[in-house]
């Protein structure tokens, strides 16, 4: 029997038990996914889960919001990536010490790639929000080779400087760009912007009457909407856009993707995205 587990809170609806169910028959294995709900600031419930994990009692873990970047003082060791991105969503054991690891990134890639296909010419995208999930995000994309835009509210711009002077002391990545997350800022955007990426929990349920984007402000002509938010299946943000002619997604799919590669993680074995698409598309 394999033990797997999610850390966050609130943890009012998740697919991720469905999820790993799934990948667990897909490869013949025995496994329970349980939710450990954590309160924000409970460093104590956040230790006791990571040793858990050193003592074998759980073979693998998620993280989801609010805990991906604090419980990565409780590791052992970061991946490159995981190191690069400032977050960490998948924790497992290797050689007995506790690895923090990234699936976020290229599972959004991945995903992202399924809904745009290749983007051709030049890719300008504008990443809502500045916390964990947005590290992944604007990790993948300037790997991909992405000029960025972050917009975030008042309260969030010290956090998005600190996002942005990371990233820009690493080699290789270009520099980004900051503005208000208010109708103001955003209008003056409306020339040459690809993609919109919410990276904010602000739609998620049960809060789901709420959009990040501006009550009025029309999206850029020809843009595409993701929003990373995935309960519910179609968010305001998603049905606005939609509305408007616009081509949008949920973040369903980089739920998909990253527990496949979180699952091979703990495991060592690889389970098709396609099968866990089917284990959920009914839910």
């Amino acid at each position: 029997m394999i033990h797997l587990g999610l850390i966050g809170y609130p943890l009012s609806h998740s697919l991720s038990p469905k999820l790993h169910q799934a990948a667990c028959a897909a490869v013949g294995l025995q496994g329970e996914y349980r939710l450990y709900q954590v309160t924000p600031g409970d460093n104590d419930g956040l230790a006791e889960l990571a040793n858990a994990m050193r003592k074998s009692e759980i073979e693998g873990l998620n993280v989801t919001i609010p805990h991906k970047q604090a419980i990565m003082p409780l590791l052992d060791e970061l991946t490159a990536s995981a190191r690069a991105i400032g977050a960490v969503n998948t924790l497992y054991i290797k050689d007995g010490k506790l690895i923090g690891h990234n699936t976020d990134a290229p599972g959004f890639l991945a995903d992202l790639k399924k809904f745009m296909g290749n983007a051709e010419g030049e890719k300008k995208a504008l990443v809502l929000g500045a916390g964990g999930a947005a590290r992944a995000v604007v990790y993948a994309l300037k790997n991909d080779q992405w000029k960025l835009t972050l917009a975030v509210r008042r309260a969030d711009l010290s956090q998005a400087r600190a996002l942005i002077d990371s990233f820009e002391s690493q080699a290789g990545n270009g520099s980004m760009n900051m503005i208000l997350l208010e109708a103001g800022d955003l209008a003056g955007l409306a020339g040459g912007i690809n993609l919109i990426v919410n990276t904010t929990p602000i739609g998620m349920f049960p809060e789901t009457d709420f959009s990040p984007w501006p009550v009025g402000l029309p999206f850029p002509d020809g843009v595409a909407v993701y929003d990373v938010v995935y309960n519910p299946r179609q968010t305001r943000l998603v049905r606005e856009a939609r509305a408007a002619g616009l081509r949008a997604t949920s973040g369903l799919g980089m739920l998909v993707e990253q527990a496949a590669r979180s699952f091979t993680c703990w495991t060592g074995r690889e389970v098709p995205s396609e099968v866990l698409f089917a284990a959920v598309e009914e839910v």
